[in-house]
């Protein structure tokens, strides 16, 4: 396959633009560029809050520079808190063509939309010079989610998924999956399966701490459609949604925005650090794509039982339906079948393998059903983490 090749020696599978609004103030003008563009590569993301936050512009700083991005532009009011200097200076010193507008020096809504639209032209020039090359599997960043989940998604969806990594990952490919707050019961198989020992102890942390996050926020990673579509604990759902790991070696522990560098499997802890300040870690399950997006995704497997039709800016999203008539209802938005486990029309294993072939025709172009549809969901708001320890990712291989 090929990709476009960026300054840094990555490649992407898509050649987005970014519009990328940085309080919600500017999400208007943002949003009606994009609209004036008329294009599907041109995108929008932004976060709404005002005050600074850390987290917020590392998963920025990981979006305006991911290799599916071709070129941004910046959509300030003036007066909020993002450091929208330091956001620019890191997507221009990673070789992208980089803009900035700030529509209180701009001459307000009309006159900046006006010259958004003609700045998203320049940056569209570019954007179809960018060089396609080679690009190998090893190459490749796939994460994976689950939502909407039912009593049929650890059953063919996740187990599916995770035969899917287990075949990436021998290729060498990075796969990532998350998230500790729906993984709890499963520490302990979980630190067996790590590289070093360390690392084993830092995945176990990882869950205590998501343990003891829900529970001062009195409420778990279970929704009541969870329970309605036959789930019946938190330990079940933990381990459908710990199939989609699959059963290669867990190689690191990495936190939004981070980047890993070798091949293999990486879990994601969203579950912010230390005392809740912010609310739910997983607010929807968009949020968790960005996140997994901003750490170099190329792609997202998206497993569900009862049905989620969300896709997502940069990157595209792959569904797969573990339920069968979820499948049937909702076909025009579900790319993979694992219904047919349930049915006995197919083994995990055969599913798995038609997951792998079509993550390597959406590498190379193909739409997912999500893309085809416009789908292009975000979510970003305000979080809090501590840098990860030499520990949670370890050189050994």
């Amino acid at each position: 396959m090929k990709g476009y090749l960026r300054s840094d020696g990555r490649k992407g599978v898509r050649n987005v633009i970014l519009v990328t609004y940085l309080v919600e103030c500017a999400h208007h003008v943002a949003r009606a560029i994009v609209n004036e563009s008329s294009r599907d590569d041109v995108q929008l993301i932004g976060f709404p809050g005002c005050y600074p936050n850390d987290y917020s512009l590392k998963i920025m700083e990981g979006l305006c520079t991911h290799p599916n991005v071709a070129g941004v532009l910046i959509l300030s009011l003036g007066c909020e808190g993002f450091n929208r200097e330091k956001l620019a200076n890191t997507v221009e010193a990673s070789g992208r063509p980089i803009e900035t507008l700030v529509i209180q020096n701009s001459g307000g809504t009309k006159k900046t939309i006006e010259a958004g639209v003609k700045k998203i032209s320049e940056l569209l020039v570019s954007a179809e010079a960018v060089e396609m090359v080679p690009m190998d599997m090893s190459e490749l960043v796939v994460g994976t989610i689950c939502g909407g989940s039912d009593g049929t998604s650890g059953i063919g969806a996740n187990p599916a998924v995770g035969h899917c990594f287990d075949q990436l990952i021998k290729k060498n490919a990075i796969c990532i999956f998350e998230e500790t707050g729906e993984l709890i019961g499963c520490e302990q198989i979980m630190a067996e399966r790590a590289i070093t020992p360390e690392l084993g102890e830092e995945i176990m942390k990882s869950v205590e701490k998501a343990e003891q996050y829900y529970t001062q926020m009195g409420y778990g990673s279970f929704a009541p459609g969870n329970a309605e579509g036959g789930l019946t604990t938190q330990e079940e759902k933990s381990m459908g949604a710990y199939a989609k790991s699959g059963s290669s070696k867990i190689h690191g522990l990495i936190k939004p925005g981070d980047i890993p560098s070798q091949g293999g499997l990486y879990l994601m802890d969203v579950v912010p650090d230390g005392s809740p300040m912010y609310g739910f870690p997983n607010i929807v399950d968009s949020a968790e794509i960005v996140e997994m997006i901003a750490s170099g995704s190329h792609l997202i497997l998206f497993t569900t039982g009862r049905g989620s039709v969300v896709g997502s800016a940069i990157s595209p999203v792959i569904k797969v339906c573990a339920n069968p008539e979820t499948y049937e209802n909702l076909s025009d938005d579900m790319d993979i079948n694992a219904g047919k486990v349930i049915n006995g029309e197919a083994t995990v294993q055969q599913v798995g393998d038609e997951i792998y072939e079509l993550v390597v025709k959406v590498a190379q172009g193909q739409q997912s059903k999500s893309e085809a549809l416009g789908h292009q969901e975000f979510v970003l708001t305000y979080k809090k983490f501590e840098a990860i320890g030499p520990s949670c990712l370890p050189t050994a291989r």
